[in-house]
């Protein structure tokens, strides 16, 4: 027939309900936080750390900036909610925060 659209989709959409503006907003600071490389990096180093988490001290030279530009990226993935920081004596440990990241997984689909 010409003209006429079908009402059928030919896959299911990726998800169930329509994000309101609180979640669209959380969800939206969890992946700005991950649109830099030297953060994704970080937290790459982190979530892969064999004892569970990494000290801030070993996060420095992998990633090739100075200590306080690493310090500015922990700070913003720490805010969005993506890693615990655990402050021990001088260094602070950094352990992935699981339940945040497969929030934004699942947001994805």
């Amino acid at each position: 027939m010409v003209g006429k659209r079908s009402t059928t989709t030919c896959c299911a959409p990726l998800r169930e309900t329509v994000l309101n503006h609180a979640g669209a907003s959380e969800l939206a600071m969890g992946f700005a936080a991950l649109a830099d490389p030297a953060r994704l990096r970080l937290l790459s180093l982190i979530a892969t750390a064999p004892a569970g988490e990494a000290c801030a001290c070993d996060l420095v030279t992998p990633i090739g900036k100075s200590q306080p530009t690493v310090s500015h990226h922990l700070k913003i993935l720490t805010d969005a909610g993506l890693i615990h920081r655990e402050k021990r004596g001088v260094w602070a440990w950094y352990r992935p925060n699981t339940e945040r990241i497969e929030e934004l997984r699942t947001a994805l689909g």
